[in-house]
C-alpha cells in the first residue's frame, strides 16, 4: 500500500485552485463609516433629537418671522390706541402686547435673531482663530514660550471687563460688539487645542512623519486635527450659549448694541419692571432665551460625544 501511494502523481494528490486576486482585498469585518457612526450615535439619544427639533424651530422663527413682521423698536403707529396696550397672550397676539401696543411675539423673535447671529458669528470666528493658532502653538516649541505668557495675561482678565471696556471705547454697534467678543475669547480656545496637539505631536507616526520631512501644515491638517473633531465640536457647543449669555448681560446693562437694535438682552432689560405687573412681558423672553441656550448646549454636547470615535461600537 505504501508503494502504491508513493507512486501517485501530483495531480492525484493535490487539486490546484486558480488564483483570485480580488479576495485578498475583501475584509471580513463590517465596513466602518465615521460619519454614519456619528449619526447613528447621535440619533440614539431621544433627548438630543427632541432638542434638535426644538432648536431648528427656534432658529426658523428667529430668522424667518422678523422678515414678515417688519418689527422696529421705535414704532409709534399704534401708540394712541389704548385698546392694544397690555393685552395678555391671546389668539391674535400670541405673546401679548406691551405699553405701546407692540406685539411681544414680534419683538422676541427679532431680538432672538440678533442675539443668535452675534453668538454664531463670534463662535465661528473665535473657534477658527483659536484652532489655527492652537495647532501652530502646540507644534512649535519656540512659539509656546511666548503664547503661554499671552495666555496667562489674558486669562487673568475677566472677559466681561474686556467687553465693557471695548464697548465703551468703540461705541455701540453690531460689529463693534462682535469684535469685542472675539478679541480675547480665541486665546482660551487656542490653549485647549494646544494641549491636545501636544498629546499627538510626539506619537510614533508624527515623529516618523517629521523625520521624513513632512511640512508642519500637512502634519496639522492630516495627522492631528482629524483626531480633534470631537474636541472642536465640544468647544463650539460650549461657546455659543456663553456668547448668547454675554450679549444678554450687556444688553441688560444697556451697552453693546444701539438702542434701536432689538436683542433678547435689551427686551429683558426693558421689561424688568414688569416682573410682577404684566409678568408675561418679562418671563416669555426669559423662557425663549432659556430654550435657545439649553437646546444649543444639549445638541452640541451630544454631537461632541457622538463625534468621538471611542464611543462608536
Amino acid at each position: 500500500m505504501r508503494k502504491e501511494k508513493s507512486k501517485m502523481s501530483d495531480k492525484e494528490l493535490f487539486s490546484f485552485v486558480p488564483a483570485k486576486g480580488d479576495e485578498s482585498e475583501i475584509i471580513s469585518a463590517p465596513l466602518y463609516s465615521y460619519w454614519k457612526s456619528v449619526g447613528r450615535k447621535f440619533l440614539s439619544s431621544k433627548l438630543a433629537i427632541a432638542m434638535l427639533v426644538l432648536l431648528i424651530a427656534l432658529l426658523l422663527m428667529s430668522f424667518i418671522q422678523p422678515i414678515f413682521s417688519g418689527y422696529t423698536v421705535v414704532n409709534s403707529g399704534k401708540i394712541d390706541d389704548f385698546s392694544l396696550r397690555y393685552n395678555y397672550p391671546n389668539l391674535k397676539n400670541w405673546f401679548g402686547t406691551d405699553a405701546t401696543g407692540q406685539s411681544l411675539f414680534d419683538a422676541v423673535w427679532a431680538g432672538a435673531k440678533t442675539s443668535i447671529s452675534i453668538a454664531m458669528l463670534a463662535t465661528l470666528i473665535s473657534t477658527f482663530i483659536g484652532v489655527i493658532v492652537g495647532a501652530v502653538w502646540g507644534l512649535s516649541k519656540s512659539i509656546d514660550k511666548f503664547m503661554i505668557e499671552v495666555y496667562n495675561v489674558v486669562n487673568n482678565v475677566p472677559q466681561v471687563l474686556v467687553l465693557l471696556v471695548l464697548s465703551y471705547a468703540f461705541g455701540s454697534g453690531f460689529w463693534n460688539l462682535l469684535f469685542a467678543m472675539c478679541v480675547t475669547s480665541w486665546v482660551s480656545i487656542a490653549y485647549q487645542i494646544r494641549v491636545q496637539v501636544i498629546m499627538y505631536r510626539d506619537r510614533e507616526y508624527n515623529i516618523a512623519s517629521r523625520t521624513l520631512g513632512t511640512k508642519p501644515a500637512t502634519m496639522i491638517g492630516k495627522n492631528i486635527l482629524p483626531y480633534l473633531i470631537s474636541v472642536i465640536v465640544t468647544i463650539i457647543s460650549n461657546q455659543m450659549p456663553v456668547f448668547i449669555s454675554l450679549e444678554v448681560f450687556l444688553g441688560f446693562l444697556g451697552v453693546g448694541l444701539p438702542s434701536d437694535t432689538p436683542s433678547l438682552g435689551r427686551i429683558i432689560a426693558d421689561y424688568t419692571d414688569n416682573i410682577t405687573n404684566h409678568a408675561y412681558l418679562f418671563w416669555i423672553p426669559v423662557l425663549i432665551l432659556g430654550l435657545v441656550t439649553v437646546s444649543l448646549y444639549i445638541v452640541g454636547q451630544t454631537l461632541a460625544d457622538a463625534s468621538d470615535p471611542r464611543t462608536h461600537q
